[in-house]
């Protein structure tokens, strides 16, 4: 029962969507706006990076949250932390309260890892964004990540049911990215540096 309460619990809270909850304040529907995608990303290439910065914190935040959460209400159950962040994964990526069509996850998958271990989180995101700059790939990140959490998690606890959930959460992650690099490979994806450039280091223009 505690498996199932954990990732009900998560689920729940990653149903719980801000970049639905800007594009609507802002009379914009982010699903058809942009990238397609109602995370951080396209929030802040189509609202700004205040929008984006709210977006990235928020889904990073619930993950966090329902991670500690569930340790609290399930202490007997070891994993019920990471299994509570699987189900905001999920929550995330297929909400019942959008016809099941959400984000990626990324972000939720990063607060998974900061609410496992910080320093498992500062590895994999400091190693992600150095080789999507390094490729000019986005997709980059993601695909890192759901290698070196598994990887990490078992070196620095050589605890199975730990890193097969970080296997799961990392399966799904995979999924939900198969599109990017379909992009990447047809050159259509999101290119990091004009990213940067354009989106998170651009100059308002005086008026």
């Amino acid at each position: 029962m505690e498996v199932f309460f954990s990732l009900i619990l998560g689920y729940a809270m990653g149903c719980l969507n801000p970049a639905a909850w800007v594009g609507k304040r802002n009379h914009i529907n982010l699903k058809e706006a942009g990238t397609g995608n109602l995370g951080a990303t396209n929030t802040t290439m189509v609202l700004g990076r205040k929008a984006g910065a709210f977006v990235l914190i928020f889904d990073v935040a619930k993950s966090f949250i329902a991670a500690r959460l569930a340790r609290w209400l399930f202490p007997q159950l070891a994993v019920s932390g990471m299994l509570a962040s699987i189900g905001v994964i999920l929550g995330h990526c297929f909400p019942i309260t959008m016809h099941f069509s959400g984000g990626k996850g990324l972000a939720a998958f990063g607060g998974m890892m900061l609410a496992y271990n910080p320093v498992v989180f500062v590895i994999v995101v400091l190693s992600g964004i150095g080789i999507m700059v390094l490729l000019d790939i986005g997709v980059a990140a993601p695909l890192l990540g759901t290698v070196m959490f598994p990887a990490l998690t078992f070196l620095f606890s050589h605890d199975v049911p730990s890193t097969v959930c970080a296997v799961i959460a990392s399966v799904i992650i995979l999924y939900t990215h198969l599109d990017n690099v379909n992009k990447t490979r047809a050159h259509s994806d999101v290119k990091v540096k004009n990213y940067f450039r354009d989106v998170l280091f651009k100059k308002k223009k005086e008026t």
